[in-house]
């Protein structure tokens, strides 16, 4: 469980215990939507480039290979060879975000699988009992994920149903960890904070999700498409309702920039899919700033990508070397490229949670903002 070992400002420093150990906070957690981190990285990488938790998608998994067969060969812990935690999302945002066609009722979501088109219907049971299958550390309540920006009236309407089908994920979780051959009985849930960029729906959201006393709360349903600005505003107007003993979750954020916001508001938890993505493509971020390594200019760069970073990327390989195999289109270049970016990130909040320990988190803030977010 959650516990707070000092705050700085609203910034929290702090440590999250579960069953497979312990999580020092504030943490990014790494994203292998099918069980891996696209560009070839593996759970063995990922341990050298000091990840705590790895995030897997429930709906992913559970169109390929199934959760059935996951189960089968012992668990996602085991199929992927991680002995540390692991967060399984509900499925609930690739519902709203890859599926045309769908139907939203009271029971759950039909629609149509993205990569064959058959039909699939997931609710709240559903979810956590796929999610039960993978036997993950965490499992993240069903919710709708709501578009910015959205009517008041279905937004309104909307997290009156997250709420509801939230219920439904705490009373079936509760079932399945009793079963004497679930895979993890100690399964977490966390419960998803909903309500677009509306401040007085997203206090009410939370103070009713807050209620049913879980694991963990997230903050649901930003970063996609409302302005940065917009998203710390809903931050701080969430943040002095979200139970001060539990752990916090900003869902699928972000930038350097953005998690040093985050925690600067309150945040624990951080995921994004930028880091890696971004890396495949060339982008990488240093602590000089953003370098895009197509550019011509690092064409006969013998330095190395970031001279401050202790990476193996880093330690072994010039900007010129990296460039290359970007415009070659070598496998090695989205290797390398991954690499460096997790490392980054894994570094940039150890620094943060040290800052945290000695009290100088707002300093440290205020120097790196302008510098992470640039582009050199």
């Amino acid at each position: 469980m959650y516990k707070l070992l000092k705050q700085e400002g609203h910034a929290r420093r702090g440590e999250f215990e579960t069953v497979h150990g312990t999580v020092q906070t504030p943490a990014f957690m790494n994203v292998g939507t099918s069980a891996a981190i696209k560009g070839g990285i593996s759970s063995i990488d990922l341990v050298d480039l000091k990840c705590q938790v790895e995030l897997c998608n429930t709906y992913h998994l559970h169109v390929r290979p199934g959760d059935d067969v996951i189960r089968g060969l012992g668990g996602l812990h085991k199929f992927m060879n991680w002995k540390r935690p692991i967060l399984t999302d509900s499925g609930g945002f690739q519902v709203f975000s890859l599926a045309k066609l769908r139907k939203i009722k009271e029971e759950g979501v039909t629609f149509a699988c993205h990569l064959d088109g058959h039909r699939i219907f997931m609710g709240p049971e559903e979810s956590m009992r796929i999610q039960s299958n993978l036997g993950s550390t965490i499992a993240m309540a069903f919710d709708e994920c709501i578009e910015n920006p959205a009517p008041f009236e279905y937004t309104e309407r909307s997290i009156e149903r997250t709420t509801r089908w939230l219920a439904r994920c705490k009373t079936e979780m509760a079932r399945l960890n009793s079963l004497p051959d679930t895979l993890n009985p100690h399964q977490l849930l966390f419960g998803i904070n909903q309500g677009s960029t509306y401040h007085s729906l997203r206090i009410r959201h939370m103070q009713e999700i807050a209620a049913l006393e879980l694991d963990g709360y997230a903050i649901g349903g930003l970063a996609v498409g409302e302005t940065a600005q917009e998203m710390y505003d809903t931050i701080e107007a969430v943040e002095p309702y979200m139970p001060k003993e539990k752990i916090r979750y900003l869902m699928g954020v972000g930038t350097p920039v953005n998690i040093l916001e985050g925690v600067y508001r309150g945040v624990d938890l951080f995921d994004c899919v930028m880091p890696s993505r971004n890396a495949r493509h060339g982008t990488l971020f240093t602590w000089e700033g953003i370098r895009i390594l197509h550019n011509e200019k690092y064409k006969t760069d013998s330095e190395p990508l970031d001279p401050q970073c202790g990476c193996p990327v880093c330690q072994n390989h010039s900007r010129g070397y990296l460039r290359h195999l970007f415009r070659a289109n070598e496998i090695l270049a989205s290797r390398l490229g991954v690499m460096h970016n997790l490392y980054f990130y894994n570094t940039l909040m150890e620094k943060i949670r040290e800052t945290l320990d000695n009290g100088t988190y707002s300093a440290f803030y205020q120097h790196w903002v302008p510098i992470l977010g640039r582009r050199i």
